[in-house]
């Protein structure tokens, strides 16, 4: 039936963006190297508007410990200061008047675990989306059942629908091992 098939391509699609999502927040999670969308989630207030750091500055690393931030207006430097220092970052700027130089701290172990951790929880909310998908979906097929479809059709569509919540999970619990590799890797 027609109907089923595109309630299956929407799962799909629907869980690829939880993957994707997962993703985007695992590379906000630091393993102790500088990098620039390490900074991708801090907004400054430019003329009164809350703005993404990227369009007000450039960020570049000169060195595997370090964070540049030339801000493309003098004026903005104590402004993008401001919300490094309030992010959830942990980092101390230091300003010279004309750049902001963030140093990325060496990870202690302690530290390595909590990310580790907070990676799991990541995956794990990306995993809780994947799932929610499913009872979406299936919920969305038994609809379909009620309205006349075939109770085959249907419960060949619910096990469609378990192979890419399990294809999926498994996407998550492999990014989840590659971050915990690279947090780990001292």
């Amino acid at each position: 039936m027609e109907e089923i098939q595109l309630y299956l391509d929407e799962a799909k699609e629907m869980m690829q963006k939880a993957v994707n999502h997962t993703a985007s927040e695992l590379v906000k999670i630091r393993a102790g190297k500088a990098m620039p969308n390490l900074l991708d989630g801090i907004m400054v207030a430019y003329y009164g508007a809350p703005t993404p750091l990227q369009q007000v500055a450039s960020v570049t690393t000169p060195d595997a410990r370090t964070l540049t931030i030339k801000p493309w207006e003098r004026n903005l430097i104590s402004e993008i200061e401001r919300s490094i220092i309030n992010s959830d970052l942990g980092l101390a700027p230091q300003n010279n008047g004309e750049v902001i130089i963030l140093t990325i701290p060496p990870l202690t172990e302690e530290r390595r675990k909590n990310l580790v951790k907070q990676a799991k929880q990541e995956c794990e909310s990306g995993k809780v989306s994947i799932r929610t998908i499913r009872k979406d979906t299936n919920d969305s097929l038994r609809k379909l059942q009620k309205e006349g479809a075939s109770e085959d059709e249907i419960k060949r569509a619910e096990d469609t629908v378990q192979k890419l919540t399990d294809q999926y999970s498994s996407k998550v619990d492999d990014l989840l091992v590659k971050k915990e590799a690279e947090i780990m890797t001292v």
